[in-house]
């Protein structure tokens, strides 16, 4: 395990060794940025001035042709090294901190830039797409005994993600710095909440909230945690021989308790086979006892069917009984109905013949009866005698006939 902290720093190069340190780091130190040297000079502006001098010359003596010739070459190659100095790039993963007259202004993407003016400066290159991993075996962390462990390496992965605000607010040197004290006050926080017999559990452990206290703090300069953990964790000399006693005592009551595992299997297999063998002899009795049960179930549903025969053959003859005395008796009910049914039928016939004769006896009687004679005149005229005389006549004649009723006027005389 290693014994040294990470070391982050910031270095001054060229733009061609940009890649290599931001990539590789220098001496062994992890370099996340890297202030770039100016190659930006006045060179241009000497050529400006041999232009104009040679315009002045072209235009103030008869070397007119040769000087603007001259004047237009050295103007151009001006113009070329000044487009030469302008052109910055920016590798892919990096963000350069743009800033004039020493005022950071802003940033510049991965690409091509034009830098015309000589007060815009790239201050520094920042590497924003790379985790940084970052080691720190801290020593001599208590536990919740204040029992002192050996080492507890942490181990972590930032990146920055605001380059302006870790730029301005802290840099490379002074965030080793923090991020070291940092991880150390996280680290033997952790510790102190752990029992000594339980600090190798302190690896591969969860660190959330480790991670997020971390990211609390360093949050304001522009860097965020990505990952962490605990690769290892060592105790003291002294407290590892305990260990390993224990260990050897565990391991021999491991060994006893593995022994006590086989008696214990090969006993109880034992009983096993005994049950079992009880099992069978159990089984075998319970089969005959089976065989008896069915055996007497068999008799008695033979009895029972037999008794159940007998049962029904009298039923069966109570019913065939009663039936015939019940058709007999509806037989004679039907008979005595019948009878009287002629009873009534011969009384309607013989009231109907003494109905009828009566009818025929009050015929005869009407017939012989004197048959009332009703004379109708003419109303408001009072009877004349003639009519009076002719009545007189005619009622001998009508009563001797019997037979008619007169209806109507008397002729009048």
């Amino acid at each position: 395990m290693s014994r040294d902290f990470s070391k982050i720093k910031e270095s001054v190069a060229s733009w061609g060794d940009i890649r290599q340190l931001l990539r590789g780091g220098e001496q062994g130190q992890l370099v996340p940025v890297v202030i770039p040297k100016d190659r930006r000079g006045f060179a241009w502006m000497t050529l400006i001035f041999l232009a104009l001098y040679f315009a002045g010359m072209a235009a103030l003596t008869d070397f007119t042709v040769t000087a603007a010739l001259a004047a237009l070459f050295f103007l151009l190659i001006a113009l070329i090294t000044m487009w030469r100095k302008a052109i910055i790039e920016i590798e892919e993963g990096t963000t350069g901190v743009r800033s004039r007259w020493g005022a950071i202004t802003g940033t510049l993407p991965p690409g091509r830039h034009y830098l015309w003016l000589p007060w815009d400066r790239v201050d520094a290159v920042v590497d924003t797409s790379t985790e940084i991993p970052y080691s720190a075996p801290i020593v001599a962390c208590p536990t919740a005994e204040n029992v002192p462990l050996k080492s507890i390496e942490f181990f972590l992965k930032f990146r920055i993600v605001d380059p302006v605000a870790f730029v301005r607010t802290i840099g490379a040197g002074n965030f080793d710095l923090v991020l070291s004290s940092a991880v150390q006050d996280a680290i033997r926080q952790r510790s102190r909440r752990v029992n000594t017999e339980r600090a190798y559990d302190l690896r591969g452990s969860d660190v959330g909230d480790m991670q997020d206290a971390l990211n609390r703090q360093l949050g304001r300069y522009g860097v965020r945690v990505t990952g962490s953990n605990i690769p290892d964790v060592q105790l003291p000399d002294q407290y590892q021989q305990h260990l390993a006693t224990r260990e050897k005592v565990a391991k021999e009551l491991s060994a006893y308790e593995r022994e006590w595992e086989l008696t214990r299997k090969r006993r109880i297999d034992t009983l096993l086979m005994e049950i079992e063998r009880s099992k069978k002899t159990r089984d075998a009795r319970v089969v005959e006892v089976k065989a008896a049960h069915n055996t007497a179930r068999k008799d008695v549903a033979r009895m029972l069917e037999e008794q159940e025969t007998e049962a029904q053959r009298v039923t069966w003859e109570i019913e065939a009984r009663g039936r015939a005395e019940l058709t007999a008796a509806e037989n004679e009910a039907k008979a005595l109905r019948r009878l009287a049914e002629s009873y009534r039928d011969n009384r309607a016939v013989l009231q109907y013949e003494l109905a009828r004769k009566r009818l025929d006896v009050g015929a005869k009687l009407a017939e012989n009866a004197p048959q009332p004679l009703v004379v109708r005149t003419q109303q408001g005229q009072a009877d004349s005698a003639l009519s009076t005389l002719l009545l007189a006549q005619l009622l001998p004649r009508i009563s001797g006939t019997g037979t008619d009723q007169v209806n109507g006027r008397t002729p009048s005389a």
